[in-house]
């Protein structure tokens, strides 16, 4: 049967036609890409995507959301639209309907990607295991984790809002970002930091240390500065942001008790070549007595373009169809 996949962020509103047969993904289309801002809610888009397909939607979707998939209505953390799971089938025409939090959705990503979609990143270089759990970390717009147990030939997708912890500073540099954060937030969690809008904290912060002035700039264009290297500043804040990642990777690893990790999200795909020369290796490994074990997991990257909406269609073929 043929579905429409969503994967509903912060910035954007993505969507695609996905084939199911027997309960697996056979195909998945190529992607429409709508920012959220441009439209007033998920109906909205929704609609603007069938204009762009130009016939009619099929009546079945396994939409992933960026926001726990529980009560009445789902506010998502980064985007101002309000979802009511009892009434969205209505508004948007199916007569089939899957919600899953987004990160849950790249849960299924990555039990059902082939070797092929993960980069090593650190760690041994081997495939992920087949056996006990998997950690799955995303920076994006904000910062996903999941984890995936994988135990007697069976995968269990176990979804979570880890992103939202505390933040734990483990240096002065870290601690002079902690504090302007603090004076912008009553509290701090993690994703302000090891997220997109976290780059710019970080680069603030270096920028006051060294008495440099920091110019108005777009998240995006001081992230493109950072990976070019053609801003110091800014390089610097990306190296930073890195051994950050590998701190939280390395602490969600030890919470989760796992065996493996893998970086995703929108953040994680562009630091595909960065992190691998970065400090985020041993930032990972620094647990103390556990150090030993943090360096026997393999750390991979999913490099499938499109996680979200593929793990939105698995999550379709396993729970839709039954």
């Amino acid at each position: 049967m043929e579905i429409v996949a969503g994967d509903i962020g912060g910035t954007n509103a993505r969507f695609a036609l996905a084939t199911i047969e027997d309960g697996r993904v056979t195909h998945l289309g190529d992607p429409v890409t709508l920012p959220t801002s441009a439209h007033a809610s998920l109906p909205l888009a929704w609609a603007a995507f069938a204009q762009r397909i130009g016939r009619p939607l099929p009546r079945a979707a396994g939409i992933a959301v960026a926001a726990p998939i529980r009560g009445d209505t789902l506010k998502l953390t980064n985007n101002s639209w309000l979802i009511r799971p009892a009434t969205l089938a209505n508004e948007i025409g199916v007569d089939e309907l899957v919600l899953i939090n987004d990160f849950g959705a790249v849960g299924h990503a990555v039990a059902h990607a082939g070797p092929e979609d993960f980069l090593h990143i650190a760690g041994p270089d081997r495939p992920l295991p087949t056996e006990g759990v998997i950690s799955i970390v995303g920076p994006g717009t904000g910062l996903g984790v999941a984890s995936l147990l994988r135990r007697g030939g069976r995968q269990f997708v176990i979804e979570t809002e880890g992103g939202h912890g505390d933040y734990a500073p483990l240096d002065p540099l870290e601690e002079a970002v902690l504090a302007r954060l603090r004076a912008q937030h009553r509290r701090v969690s993690t994703e302000r930091v090891v997220a997109g809008p976290g780059l710019a904290a970080i680069h603030a912060a270096i920028a006051a240390i060294e008495g440099q002035p920091v110019p108005p700039r777009e998240d995006k264009d001081l992230w493109t500065a950072a990976i070019e290297g053609s801003d110091p500043l800014a390089a610097a804040a990306l190296d930073r942001f890195c051994l950050a990642l590998g701190s939280v990777a390395g602490d969600i690893a030890l919470v989760q008790g796992a065996n493996a990790v893998v970086i995703a999200g929108g953040v994680g795909a562009r630091l595909a070549r960065h992190l691998p020369r970065s400090g985020f290796a041993d930032r990972f490994v620094a647990k103390g007595r556990y150090q030993e074990m943090m360096a026997a997991m393999p750390i991979r990257l999913i490099t499938h373009p499109q996680p979200g909406l593929l793990g939105a269609a698995v999550a379709f073929g396993e729970r839709g169809s039954k």
